[in-house]
Formats: structure tokens, sequence, C-alpha cells
């Protein structure tokens, strides 16, 4: 019997964040002296560990930011998901329909993930399969977490694809052996700069029931690691 892993990133595939944690960011970051559009707000945070976007919004300001910056940043944005967070659309029926098993793997830490699949409705189907690179200490671009969740759930990582949204997301798939589909809906923009770093783009989860589909017609019989 075939046997793969599909992984999940969590923000901005699965639930509907990262354009409300943009927001915060950005009005945020204006409260500072730092003026970014939503778009760009958006393109600074994707994907990235806070610390890492904190550290390149300080090197812009030319200064430290308080230390109440992040911690504000991550109650604001629980506020606005408490209110407005929603799965990305038809997400839920790619999770229901998978017959292969699935897991999220995400550079958020472990509440955030368990709070916005919570939220949304999701976190039944994923209760068990949470890998958080905080856990791991690996965040993307590197390999590391997406190898960790393929050791979590016996599955060897030439056998799992990944299904992501942002650029450090694509690479580190990439560089963990895992063929990657990249979330790309038009108003993101984000297709040319993905499908260059080697991911196959798709605009709708509705199309992604049918790339998992022949990706997994071609995996070779392979059993379990456990």
């Amino acid at each position: 019997m075939t046997k793969g892993l599909v992984i999940f990133d969590c923000d901005g595939v699965l639930v509907d964040s990262e354009t409300l944690s943009a927001r915060v960011m950005r009005d945020m970051a204006a409260e500072e002296g730092a003026v970014f559009s939503l778009e760009q707000a958006l393109e600074f945070i994707r994907g990235r560990k806070v610390a890492e976007w904190v550290g390149q919004l300080e090197e812009m300001l030319g200064r430290a930011l308080p230390a109440r910056f992040v911690p504000e940043f991550r109650a604001r944005c629980a506020e606005l998901f408490s209110t407005e967070l929603r799965p990305v659309p038809r997400v839920r029926q790619v999770v229901e329909g998978l017959t292969l098993p699935f897991c999220t793997a995400s550079s958020a830490p472990r509440e955030k993930i368990l709070g916005t699949l919570g939220l949304t409705g999701l976190l039944p189907y994923f209760q068990d399969r949470i890998y958080s690179a905080y856990e791991v200490g690996a965040w993307k671009p590197d390999p590391g977490l997406f190898l960790h969740a393929a050791a979590g759930c016996g599955v060897l990582p030439e056998h799992c694809v990944v299904v992501e949204d942002s650029l450090v997301g694509v690479q580190a798939g990439i560089a963990a052996g895992m063929p990657v589909f990249a979330y790309a809906p038009p108003r993101n923009g984000t297709a040319t700069r993905l499908a260059a770093a080697g991911a196959v783009t798709f605009e709708s989860m509705e199309e992604l029931p049918g790339l998992l589909s022949g990706w997994a017609a071609r995996l070779p019989a392979a059993r379990a690691l456990r």
C-alpha cells in the first residue's frame, strides 16, 4: 500500500490569519514611525518568525523597539482572531477528503497553532499531529521542522509533500527533499516567486485534491518507518 504524508503549513494555508496579523503589524509599525501598506506588511511577515521580522524592523528604524512590542503584537492579533479569523476558503473540504495521513508544521508557537485551529474548527483534524518550530529549534527556511514532522509521523521525507504559501516555507520543503504545492491566490501576488523557488503553485484550494492525488499516484509502494 502506498504510504505518504501531507504536511500543511498553518498560517495562510489552513487558517486565514496572515492578513489579520499584517493589519496589526502595519498599525503597530506606524505607531513606531515605520509606514507600511497592508500588502507590504503581509510580505514583510509572511512565513517568518516574529523575532526575525521584529529585528529587521528595528534595523529599519535604527533603534530597539519597546519590550512590550512583541507581547502587544501577539495580544492584538489574538483579539482580532477571536472575532475575524476564518479557515482558508475550502480547506476544510480538502482535509475532510484526504485519505493520506496529514499533519501541520508551523513556525508559530504551539499555543498559537492550537488557538487558531480551535477558533476555526480545524483542531479536531490535527489534534495529535501538530509540529511547532519553537519545539524543534529550527525555523523555515531550515528544513528541520519538516524533517521532524516526517519522523514524528513515521514517514520517509521522500514520501512527504508540503503545502505552503510562503517563500521560506517553499525553501524549507525543497531543502528537505519534499515536493511543495504552494497556495498562491491572485490577491497575494506570490505565484511567480514561489514557482521560481521550486514549488508547483495553485490559486484555489479546489485545485489541491487533484494535485495531491496525482502526487500520491506517483509514489512507490512504501512502508511506514514504524
